[in-house]
């Protein structure tokens, strides 16, 4: 099949425009298109969130509380991307328990972001970190190598389900690194994570399971992550709470 060519530009990704009796010209649309479809392809956003928008996104129909609260938060996350860049912090946290619908909302304003012409980059969190340490192995080759430096300079950084890792020193030198670097940078960072932290209206103390009368602390962010980088982390980002809501990804598929 013949590739067919724009008719405004000829293909050429530029048009002539007459402005004031003079002549000039201006990037064509199908060249921003173009040039969107290519960021879009590069995010590496999984296929499950690939198709992720504002506009898909499942509200409860069955909780009235849990619909509003959650049309709230859809708001708020909305927001952010609209007004992108010029937000009063770079990034963006949201943290709740899981199946709340934190990913596909990130992945939605990720995607909202590239379509505005910025570059933006997905990893799950575990993931990275995995290709970060492949990279010391020198038996490993160095194809993963690249794997922190793009973490590192990707202008839109989206991480999932961050502090989803045993905590060892290489995992907290590693992330504070990392946040640091962006942070000090304004390289916006949009994160999802079910860990609670008290800063963000969570309760990390709850009833024992196994001893009535006893309780049990939750691991919280900043045991996961260390508390550099946790504080790092809501410095630069506008942290939003997820409402309790039924499994999201039950709800989709009802």
């Amino acid at each position: 099949m013949a590739e067919t060519v724009c008719a405004e530009c000829g293909g050429s990704g530029w048009r002539i425009i007459e402005r004031d009796e003079a002549s000039g010209a201006e990037r064509c649309p199908c060249a921003l298109a173009a040039r969107i479809g290519e960021l879009e392809d590069g995010t590496g956003l999984p296929p499950l969130y690939g198709q992720s928008s504002f506009d898909n996104f499942v509200l409860p129909q069955d909780n009235p509380t849990a619909n509003a609260a959650l049309a709230q938060v859809l708001l708020l996350v909305k927001g952010y991307a609209r007004q992108f860049p010029a937000t009063d912090k770079p990034g963006l946290l949201l943290i709740g328990e899981p199946g709340t619908g934190k990913t596909h909302l990130a992945a939605a304003a990720l995607r909202a972001i590239v379509a505005k012409g910025f570059e933006g980059i997905f990893f799950d969190y575990q993931n990275l970190l995995e290709r970060i340490r492949s990279s010391y192995d020198a038996a490993s080759g160095t194809s993963d190598r690249e794997a922190y430096r793009k973490a590192l300079d990707a202008e839109v950084l989206m991480l999932d389900d961050l502090g989803a890792h045993r905590v060892t020193e290489w995992v907290e030198d590693t992330v504070t690194a990392l946040i640091t670097y962006r942070c000090n940078q304004r390289k916006p960072l949009i994160a999802t994570t079910n860990l609670p932290d008290p800063d963000a209206g969570f309760s990390v103390i709850q009833r024992s399971e196994h001893s009535p009368g006893r309780v049990d602390y939750r691991t919280t962010l900043a045991d996961r992550i260390g508390m550099r980088a946790r504080s790092r982390l809501f410095e630069m980002c506008r942290v939003i709470r997820m409402p309790q809501v039924d499994d999201y990804r039950i709800r989709r598929m009802r």
